[in-house]
């Protein structure tokens, strides 16, 4: 008999095969930890990601580094409605209120530069059957010139689709002009697409409602 436990035919007597199986436990045993030890690994956090519920994308834009001020409001079935002096109010959100080129600055590289998108976002996070108005205001007009200002309105499920897209020329400070109103049914069916014309304005700027201008 060798040292490896063979006779001298090359026979096995038994004793090489506690050795096999210790190193089979081994090798198994460093696999699993390895596998444990990726399975715990954070993965990189991912900056820049917003997960935002919505049903409905109402943008407002008007030319970049536009000196003007144009403002957003929307109203749903309910009353509720978003200005920039409310800026979430039941399932609506003014998430960008936008002043032309007021405090309009990013960091770039360290650097304060301008930016030059003049761009207003309300989103409608929850779906309540009956009418939307979408209305928008020239609050300040910093020119002279005539002031194109393009609306869309966006269902977002479960397809992305265009409900209403236009531009409005806004031609003088305090302007107010309805850009669209529609109807949305329990199952998110947009129906009555029109221009009807609606001041929102007056209800938000009444006394008894405590609302000043910013």
């Amino acid at each position: 008999m060798d040292e490896f436990g063979l006779t001298a035919d090359g026979s096995d007597d038994g004793t090489f095969v506690p050795f096999t199986d210790i190193l089979f436990n081994a090798l198994l045993g460093l696999a699993v930890m390895v596998f444990m030890a990726f399975a715990l690994i954070n993965p990189e956090a991912k900056t820049g990601v917003v997960d935002v519920k919505a049903e409905f994308i109402v943008t407002v834009q008007w030319p970049d580094s536009n000196p003007d001020d144009v403002d957003t409001y929307v109203e749903d079935p309910l009353g509720n409605l978003v200005w920039y002096h409310s800026r979430e109010s039941g399932f609506l959100v003014l998430d960008r209120d936008d002043r032309g080129n007021y405090r309009d600055t990013i960091t770039v590289n360290g650097k304060q530069i301008q930016n030059p998108l003049n761009q207003e976002t309300v989103t409608i996070r929850k779906i309540i059957p009956g009418e939307y108005i979408v209305n928008v205001s020239h609050y300040i007009a910093n020119t002279t010139e005539p002031l194109p200002v393009r609306v869309k309105v966006e269902k977002v499920n479960p397809r992305l689709t265009v409900v209403y897209y236009g531009t409005i020329t806004m031609d003088h400070k305090g302007q107010e002009v309805t850009a669209v109103r529609f109807s949305v049914d329990a199952e998110g069916n947009v129906s009555d697409v029109n221009t009807r014309p609606k001041s929102l304005i007056q209800a938000v700027r009444k006394p008894s409602a405590g609302n000043a201008p910013r």
